[in-house]
């Protein structure tokens, strides 16, 4: 088997930073608005959270509570996802030694531009390019510049 580039989204990110730092049949990797980063959190998180824990406390309904992705797990998948979307992977991506392309929309609320900026200081041979007016789905918003740019990454990595 030949040397691999491994391209992740989003989740699929987080798994593909993991692989990266640890197999050395990683050739390259691709991260496109790519989770991993410990987002910045404000008080109307924690309010959330708190008024969650109280719900709970007070046996209240809270089956409305958190996102979408987390509704729609159960008992240990809850947990699991909650341990798995706070990890921080920051120590990890430090650890990639191989050329990294990371594709970014500007306007991505879910994985902020700050994060891959991080990501981007982290990963020592990454190189950063932001679709303006693009958001979360970057890849799939400009999907022929993705190909091309993910086509000329592949073969000056190859």
């Amino acid at each position: 088997m030949d040397d691999i580039i491994v391209i992740g989204h989003s989740f699929g990110g987080r798994i593909a930073i993991k692989l990266a730092a640890t197999c050395n049949r990683v050739a390259g990797l691709v991260l496109a608005d790519s989770a991993g980063i410990r987002p910045h959190r404000g008080l109307k998180y924690y309010l959330k959270i708190y008024a969650y824990k109280l719900r709970r406390l007070l046996k209240l309904k809270t089956a409305d509570c958190g996102s979408s992705d987390y509704r729609k797990l159960s008992g240990a998948m809850k947990k699991t996802f909650i341990n798995i979307v706070n990890e921080d992977l920051s120590g990890i991506a430090k650890n990639i030694l191989v050329p990294t392309l990371l594709i970014w929309g500007s306007n991505d609320i879910e994985t902020p531009i700050y994060m891959c900026k991080k990501l981007n200081k982290y990963i020592a041979k990454s190189k950063l390019i932001v679709f303006e007016g693009a958001g979360h789905f970057a890849y799939l918003e400009q999907s022929g510049r993705f190909i091309d740019l993910v086509r000329e990454f592949a073969n000056g990595v190859i």
